[in-house]
């Protein structure tokens, strides 16, 4: 269940600031960038912070936690459409019909900022860097989901699991964590549903990472023994 916090929450004193904020901006930006911000919202774990149909009204920067976004099918089958982490901004799905198109659920307890949208278009008059900032994230995004096609598409399974997990990796690291060491906050059935592979596959996928020296796993906790081994996978496919 959500819960809204009363705490006025900074921008400027948020050690993520610079994952989910523009940069280089003047003091006096960055003093009006600290007002986008009013709500801090608890979501516990399986809980959903905004659901498909549901109308949009706010962009959300999260500060700690997992989600996974998803969607279901018009069969009824329930597609998993992206991981999201601490530093990353959610919602984006529903600014072009004024309502979300996708569920977006914890993986564990977690604390977003909310943003309401119409504030944000009123300080892009004031802040062009705060425009140009969300203009770069819907970009990411459209990149992002031409990668998954072309996972999707034309790579092999193992190809598939080890470009999930470098991506997983350096996005961690970006947050300052391991470059080696990951925990899985999503299940092996919720990866497979991203990468478009069986439960069976995944599991089997690595099992041989973790038989060939690639990777070491003790149930969610997975550490990264040759990283080079998991690009030349993903390299070969590239190559066909």
């Amino acid at each position: 269940m959500l819960s809204p916090s009363t705490l006025q929450i900074a921008c400027s004193h948020c050690n993520l600031r610079e994952l989910c904020m523009p940069v280089d901006v003047t003091a006096r930006d960055m003093e009006r960038l600290d007002t986008l911000v009013t709500t801090r919202r608890r979501i516990r774990r399986g809980a959903a912070l905004y659901s498909s149909g549901e109308k949009f009204n706010a962009l959300y920067a999260i500060r700690s936690g997992f989600f996974k976004t998803r969607v279901t099918t018009p069969d009824g089958r329930e597609q998993v459409t992206g991981f999201q982490m601490a530093g990353e901004i959610m919602g984006l799905d529903g600014i072009v019909a004024n309502q979300h198109t996708c569920d977006a659920l914890a993986l564990e307890d977690a604390e977003v900022c909310e943003m309401p949208y119409d504030r944000i278009e009123s300080l892009s008059h004031e802040v062009p860097a705060l425009q140009t900032h969300v203009h770069k994230i819907m970009s990411r995004e459209i990149v992002r989901e031409h990668g998954v096609m072309l996972l999707l598409g034309s790579m092999r399974a193992e190809e598939r699991v080890a470009s999930f997990l470098l991506n997983l990796l350096q996005r961690l690291h970006a947050r300052g964590f391991s470059e080696a060491a990951l925990v899985l906050r999503m299940t092996r059935e919720e990866i497979g549903s991203y990468l478009g592979l069986t439960l069976e596959t995944v599991s089997r996928t690595f099992s041989k990472f973790a038989e060939d020296g690639i990777i070491e796993v003790k149930h969610r906790q997975v550490r990264i023994l040759d990283s080079q081994a998991l690009r030349a996978i993903v390299n070969a496919g590239a190559g066909r």
